[in-house]
C-alpha cells in the first residue's frame, strides 16, 4: 500500500511541481496490484485530474473536503513602506500568541527577526541558508513555546505539527493562491479563532515576474505567471476572501460575512479619480514611457533634483501638475493603475501605457476606487517596544495555565501542545474546574490525560477560584 503526500507536486499544473514526483507513475508499472492513496490540501480540479492520470489510477475513489476554514480570519491590505508599523499593530493583538511570518528572501527573514527582537518579541529567523543545527534549534524552540514567532521563507512549514499557531503573516505577495492557502492553513489547527494578514504592493508582482523570467519559455512558465496574476487579483479584490479561495479550488460557498476584511468592510461610495489617473498616465506618456514610478511621481510633484533638470523634464507640461497631492498618494495611484492594467512595467521597471490606459487618457473610461485604498498613514510616532497588555481575569488564568503546561512539557520532554491544546486551556480558564469530573468534561481531556497531567492543573484551578 503506497501513500503519496503533497500529491500536487505530481502535477505540472500544481504550485510545487517536482520531476521526482512525476516519476511516481512507475509505481503502477512495477506494482500493478498494490493500492495507492494520494493526499493534498491544494489541488484545483485540473491538478486533481492530472494527478490521477500521471499516477495511472484506474477509476479511483475521490474524496474532496470543504475548503472553508471558518476559524480563520483573513485580511489583505496594501503594504505601507516596509510594512513594519502595520506588522507591529497586528502583533499587539497577539501579545503572547505563536505565529509564523513569511517573507520573500533570506535577508528579509534575518532583518525582520532582528527588528522584532528589538521590539521585545521572542522571534527567530528560518531559511534554507542556515545550518541544520540552527534550523533544528529554531524549530525545537517554536514547537516547545520557547520562542513566539518564526520569521521564515517558504522553507519553513512542511511537517509542522503545532496546533496552537494563532496567526500567519505574509509580508509580500505569495506566488500562488495554492501556496498562500497552504501557508495560512498552518494557523488554528486546534479549531480556535486565528488570524492571517497579507501585506502586498504592486512591486511584489514585478519582483515575482522577474524571478519567473529566468525560466525557459513554455507552458510551465506561463502557468507560473498565470498563478501569480490570480494571486495578485485575490490581494486587490474586494470580494469575500474565503469565497474567492473556495472558487479557485472548484468549491462553492456563501460569502463568509464576518471572517474576512472584505465582508466586514462597510459599503463605501467609490471615488472618481479619473482626472488624477489621467495626470499620471499623461506624465508617463510625456516621459516617453522610459521611467519608473518614483521618477514619474517626482516630475508630477515638481521636484527639482539634478536628474530632472539635466533631462530638461522641468520644461514638460506635466511638470508640477500633481503637487497638490503627496508623493505617497501618487504612489498608491500608480499601484492601482498597475493593478487595473492601465499601466504595465517594462524590463527595467519603466512604466508603459496599455490599451486600457490609453482609453483612460482619452477620456473614454472612468477610474473609480474605494477611497480607503488611497488613505496614507500620517502617523510618524515611533512604535513602542512590545509591552504586555493588561489582561482580563480569564486571560490571566489562561497565562497561569500556559506556564504550568510549559513546565510539565519541559519535565516530560514533549511539546506543550501535546500536554493540552490551547482550546482545552481556554475552556479550563473559563470554567475553572474544581473536581475530577468537571475536568473530564473539558474538550481534549480523557482518563489517560487526566492521569498524567490532570491533578496538577486541578490544583492550580482550585487556587485561581
Amino acid at each position: 500500500f503506497f501513500v503519496i503526500d503533497e500529491a500536487h507536486c505530481v502535477s505540472e499544473w500544481g504550485h510545487e511541481f517536482r520531476d521526482d514526483y512525476r516519476r511516481l507513475g512507475t509505481l503502477k508499472e512495477n506494482f500493478p496490484n498494490i493500492p495507492i492513496a494520494a493526499f493534498t490540501a491544494t489541488a484545483t480540479q485540473k491538478v486533481a485530474d492530472d494527478i490521477v492520470n500521471n499516477l495511472r489510477l484506474y477509476n479511483p475513489h475521490l474524496i474532496r473536503g470543504t475548503i472553508f476554514r471558518d476559524n480563520l480570519h483573513i485580511t489583505a491590505t496594501a503594504r505601507q513602506k516596509n510594512g513594519h508599523n502595520q506588522l507591529l499593530a497586528f502583533l499587539n493583538k497577539h501579545h503572547n500568541d505563536a505565529g509564523i511570518i513569511y517573507t520573500l528572501s533570506r535577508k528579509n527573514t534575518e532583518s525582520l527577526a532582528s527588528f522584532l527582537q528589538d521590539k521585545g518579541f521572542l522571534a527567530k529567523p528560518y531559511h534554507a541558508g542556515l545550518s541544520t543545527q540552527e534550523k533544528n534549534e529554531t524549530f525545537h524552540d517554536f514547537i516547545h513555546d520557547e520562542i513566539q514567532i518564526v520569521v521564515a521563507t517558504i522553507a519553513f512549514g512542511m511537517g509542522i505539527d503545532k496546533s496552537n499557531i494563532r496567526f500567519v503573516v505574509h509580508m509580500q505577495l505569495p506566488k500562488s493562491i495554492e501556496g498562500y492557502y497552504q501557508e495560512i492553513g498552518r494557523a488554528g489547527r486546534d479549531g480556535l479563532e486565528s488570524e492571517t494578514l497579507l501585506l502586498y504592493s504592486a512591486g511584489d508582482s514585478f519582483q515575482r515576474e522577474r524571478m519567473a523570467d529566468e525560466m525557459p519559455e513554455g507552458p510551465y512558465k506561463n502557468n507560473v505567471l498565470n498563478k501569480l496574476k490570480q494571486m495578485r487579483d485575490f490581494a486587490y479584490s474586494e470580494l469575500c476572501r474565503h469565497q474567492t479561495i473556495a472558487a479557485y479550488f472548484g468549491d462553492t460557498i456563501k460569502a463568509c460575512e464576518d471572517k474576512c476584511d472584505a465582508c466586514l468592510a462597510p459599503e463605501i461610495e467609490k471615488e472618481d479619480i479619473t482626472e488624477l489617473a489621467q495626470k499620471y498616465l499623461s506624465a508617463v506618456y510625456r516621459l516617453n514611457q522610459r521611467f519608473g514610478k518614483t521618477y514619474v511621481t517626482d516630475v508630477l510633484t515638481g521636484q527639482n533634483h539634478d536628474k530632472i533638470l539635466n533631462f530638461g523634464h522641468d520644461k514638460l507640461s506635466v511638470y508640477g501638475i500633481g503637487q497638490n497631492e503627496s508623493k505617497a498618494r501618487w504612489h498608491l495611484i500608480s499601484d492601482y493603475l498597475l493593478e487595473i492594467n492601465a499601466l504595465s512595467r517594462g524590463e527595467y521597471k519603466e512604466l508603459q501605457l496599455t490599451t486600457f490606459g490609453i482609453d483612460i487618457l482619452k477620456g473614454n473610461t472612468q477610474v473609480l476606487i474605494n477611497p480607503n485604498r488611497l488613505n496614507v498613514s500620517r502617523s510618524t510616532r515611533k512604535q513602542k517596544s512590545h509591552e504586555p497588555i493588561e489582561l482580563s481575569f480569564e486571560d490571566q488564568h489562561f497565562e497561569r495555565l500556559r506556564e504550568l503546561r510549559r513546565d510539565l512539557a519541559l519535565e516530560k520532554g514533549v511539546a506543550p501542545y501535546m500536554v493540552f491544546s490551547d482550546k482545552t486551556l481556554k475552556e479550563m480558564a473559563h470554567t475553572l474546574p474544581s473536581t475530577k469530573e468537571e475536568m473530564l468534561a473539558l474538550h481534549g481531556m480523557g482518563e489517560v490525560k487526566y492521569s498524567r497531567f490532570g491533578e496538577a492543573f486541578l490544583n492550580l484551578t482550585l487556587t485561581l477560584q
